[in-house]
């Protein structure tokens, strides 16, 4: 299909305007910016191209959402909205079968600074997608480089340390929560050792983001915790029960993350909270996306349980939003569906969160 009038661009712009328009009067000016550009670290949800190489931008894909050139993720509608630089991907390749063309050596780009990559864990480094695990994991060959890398690799390229003028996005913890139910699904680990596992992995994101980012001089640190997982379409087909027990784990990891953050960092800046001094603003990402699910047709959201992409092999090999565009669709008016696939967001629903976080940020005074 061909997007015309109502592409996913110009509902993205619309929604992100409205949100400034709302908090402005409708007498809105650009203020004076007060960043020079986006740092994203973290996983697929803020990846801007780390495997959009090889066999995978043969196939029309690079991003976890509905590709194409005017489609974007959150970070790069932040960008847009803030008159930033576009992000690039700090890191490039593949290290999975060349025989689908998904062996590509990698390499890094000076000037970019998205280092999230799909598939990235806190610490370990080696998340879904990685060759590691084996199986399909070894096709596609996901560097899955995790936040314990990302950040060090960012400092090693700009004089160890942030200017303070950035603003730096972190947003990490979904493939440590999607590895450890599979080890319970498999039986590969207790309900309590997923639960410990979970709750290091939030507190080692805190003491990263603690020590290395605002450490190293970084003032102002957007921090989203995880969405409420239970509402996607991989946990709905997988019934009641396991949907609450991943809403506790994911809620796990999310506790743990806050109190850490707060207890290590006085005065954390939160979207439910009153904003006081401080270099990190928290954004409740799984209560925005509970409010979406409840109020879907008030946030212009047309499907929230099923994939706006056509997942079936003949359609979609990889099963995955990565290479998933207008030529593979689920149908002719998905565009404003929640979902691209089983967990990952469509560009519409990245617009939807970018407008959050607009709002929030100028709530403490950072836009």
């Amino acid at each position: 299909m061909k997007y015309s009038k109502t592409s996913i661009s110009k509902i993205g712009l619309a929604l992100i305007a409205s949100a400034l328009l709302a908090s402005c009067g409708g007498n809105y000016k650009p203020p004076a910016p007060l960043f020079t550009n986006i740092v994203s670290f973290g996983d697929s949800l803020s990846d801007v191209g780390t495997y959009q190489v090889g066999g995978i931008a043969a196939l029309g894909g690079g991003k976890f959402t509905i590709n194409g050139t005017a489609n974007k993720v959150w970070v790069e509608d932040l960008a847009t909205a803030l008159s930033l630089p576009a992000p690039c991907a700090a890191e490039t390749g593949l290290n999975g079968s060349a025989l689908y063309g998904f062996s590509v050596p990698v390499q890094t780009h000076s000037g970019c600074y998205g280092y999230a990559q799909g598939g990235a864990r806190v610490t370990n480094p080696v998340g879904p997608g990685n060759a590691l695990l084996g199986g399909s994991n070894a096709i596609t060959g996901f560097l899955t480089v995790p936040l314990a890398t990302q950040i060090p690799s960012y400092l090693a390229a700009n004089g160890g340390s942030f200017t303070g003028h950035e603003l730096v996005t972190v947003w990490v913890g979904a493939n440590d929560l999607f590895i450890h139910l599979d080890l319970l699904a498999n039986s590969l680990e207790t309900p309590d050792q997923a639960v410990a596992a979970l709750e290091q992995a939030a507190g080692e994101e805190a003491v990263y983001i603690k020590r290395e980012i605002i450490g190293a001089g970084a003032q102002y640190v957007l921090v989203m915790n995880l969405p409420d997982v239970s509402l996607t379409p991989m946990a709905i087909a997988e019934g009641p029960a396991a949907q609450a027990e991943i809403q506790q784990l994911t809620q796990v990891y999310n506790g743990a993350l806050k109190a850490t953050l707060y207890a290590t960092t006085p005065g954390v800046k939160s979207n439910s909270a009153t904003p006081v001094a401080s270099p990190i603003l928290f954004y409740d990402t799984f209560t925005a996306s509970q409010g979406e699910a409840a109020n879907a047709k008030t946030y212009g959201l047309t499907n929230i349980t099923e994939p706006a992409c056509n997942l079936a092999p003949a359609a979609n090999p990889l099963g995955s939003s990565i290479i998933c565009s207008s030529a593979n669709l689920a149908g002719a008016n998905v565009l404003t569906y929640e979902y691209a696939d089983d967990v990952h967001p469509t560009p519409y629903a990245h617009a939807l969160l970018t407008k959050g976080v607009l709002q929030a940020m100028q709530a403490v005074g950072w836009y």
